[in-house]
């Protein structure tokens, strides 16, 4: 025992001496500037009352943007507009709800939430009618089991169900286990084939509709948001329509046994039937625009190429007399990038500033759907092909329920090995040499049923083939409830995150060469 622990500490005595000379003074002394004391003080603004939720487009997010401009403005840091010359990019929104919207059949009339539901991201206004439509089985076209493989399906309403075929033995055909394939864990996959075959409208019968046309009904009742240009619609219009709406639709009550038929064989089954349907559905909109808040670095003798370092300054607002602070939820990251912002520009005033230019944004939009950052990419101020990484701090101040006062010395680390191995280095490298926190990788694992690498604004930058991270303190109690409030946060700890991605962005706008990209991520 002796023999083998006496090298492991020789080991831990040199690494540690190591690590102390690769040390940047610099680096360090204006890392140390981001400190929990400026966090809690910017914090208790943001997420105070007086800015009501920070809802898009409401007036406590304006007074949020405003506040951030004068944070910006006041550490002279560049205005990113190249025309105009501020500090916004106004991203053009939508909002709607809808307006009784109902479906006939026949002579009969379908009712929104009694008979049929829709999401508003995936559901768009439709007064269509159509004397077909056409059943596609699971609606999934897979290697294994094809239903559009004989189908033209182009213009066309289809009738398709959840799930994918499975044996009595719990098999799955697509998979060949008992662990169901992505056409099931991932709703968006049959959306989005439908709408690239060119699908008109899409309705799947979904067998559990009584508890979720009431389990989610605030949620079909409340608002949808999406960028009123910019941001092409992914999904083909989408209704989830009852059993007993689906029988009705294809005048026939033997679907179970065309299901059953497709689930023993695992072949598809496609059938025409001649109906009438005449779609009423309809919203209520409003248009208005909500800024991108985005403060700009140059750099010097590599000023062309760009670092973004994002965070999302929007929340849910209120519902009643209860405010959604959002301290966590994007409050930290919210002060993180102010802080980090400030700390790069009093380097820059010494004589210190980076190589390479840095864009500071605040997005808009995220709650809605990521769409400040969207919009962003489909009209970035600055070419895409010269920003290196995206750097995306979103909940840093928490922490969660699988950690506690003893093991909080800890952040999530995601994606920041899917599209370049040498920013997962040089962020690894920065924490073993500054703050010594345990990065803990366990959402980013591709099987991650929270699937929380497309949940935030990075994954916009990455598909775009930009490397990125996304610093995470993990889900608690609080997420999205009023009780989200600051005197919940660890500021010791958003202190520390902060300085992570500080001493990570200072590496990347900083070293001779541009990182690489050296792994190819499969599309999602």
């Amino acid at each position: 025992m002796i023999k083998i622990l006496l090298p492991l500490i020789i080991l831990t005595v040199a690494f540690s001496a190591s690590s102390a000379q690769e040390v940047d003074s610099i680096a360090l002394k204006y890392g140390q500037t981001i400190s929990k004391e400026d966090l809690k003080k910017h914090l208790t603004i943001i997420a105070s009352d007086e800015f009501q939720g920070r809802d898009t487009g409401s007036k406590g997010q304006k007074m949020a943007a405003e506040y951030l401009v004068k944070h910006y403005s006041g550490n002279e840091l560049a205005k990113s507009g190249k025309k105009e010359k501020t500090y916004f990019q106004p991203v053009p929104l939508e909002e709607s709800s809808w307006d009784n919207p109902t479906i006939k059949i026949g002579n009969e009339e379908y009712k929104f939430l009694e008979d049929f539901y829709c999401y508003p991201k995936s559901s768009q206004v439709m007064d269509d009618e159509f004397n077909e439509v056409v059943f596609l089985g699971y609606g999934i076209a897979d290697k294994r089991y094809d239903d559009y493989k004989k189908t033209d399906v182009k213009g066309k309403v289809l009738v398709i169900s959840t799930g994918e075929p499975q044996k009595k033995s719990g098999m799955f055909h697509i998979s060949g286990t008992e662990e169901a394939s992505d056409w099931t864990n991932n709703w968006r996959k049959k959306l989005e084939h439908a709408k690239a075959k060119g699908v008109k409208a899409l309705f799947i019968v979904d067998k559990d509709f009584a508890k979720n046309s009431i389990r989610y009904r605030p949620y079909f009742n409340s608002k949808g948001m999406k960028l009123r240009d910019g941001g092409a619609r992914r999904y083909a219009n989408t209704i989830y329509i009852s059993p007993e709406m689906a029988t009705r639709l294809m005048k026939s009550s033997k679907m179970d046994k065309w299901f059953k038929k497709i689930n023993k064989k695992g072949k598809s089954k496609s059938k025409v039937i001649a109906q009438e349907i005449d779609f009423n559905i309809k919203k209520k909109e409003n248009v208005f625009d909500s800024p991108n808040v985005m403060a700009y670095l140059e750099g010097t003798d590599l000023k062309d190429e760009l670092l973004v370092i994002t965070s999302h300054y929007d929340h849910v607002g209120t519902k009643g007399d209860k405010i959604f602070n959002g301290a966590d939820d994007d409050g930290s990251g919210t002060v993180a990038v102010m802080e980090i912002a400030e700390a790069f520009a009093a380097a820059k005033k010494d004589g210190h500033g980076p190589r390479r230019s840095i864009l500071f944004m605040n997005v808009t939009g995220e709650e809605k759907g990521l769409l400040g950052s969207e919009f962003y990419v489909n009209n970035p101020i600055y070419p895409l092909e010269n920003t290196i990484a995206n750097l995306n701090i979103d909940m840093v101040g928490r922490v969660d329920e699988l950690h506690n006062e003893s093991t909080k010395n800890y952040v999530y680390i995601i994606g920041a090995d899917r599209l370049s191995t040498e920013l997962h280095d040089i962020n690894e490298k920065a924490n073993s040499t500054y703050t010594k926190m345990n990065l803990d990788y366990k959402y980013n694992e591709k099987d991650d049923p929270n699937r929380y690498y497309y949940r935030s604004d990075h994954y916009n930058f990455a598909k775009n083939n930009i490397p990125v991270i996304f610093y995470y303190n993990g889900n608690h109690a609080d997420y999205h409830k009023e009780t989200d409030t600051v005197e919940k946060i660890a500021f010791d700890m958003l202190e520390k995150r902060a300085r992570l991605v500080f001493y990570t962005a200072w590496q990347l706008v900083n070293q001779d060469k541009r990182i690489e990209v050296n792994v190819v991520e499969e599309e999602e």
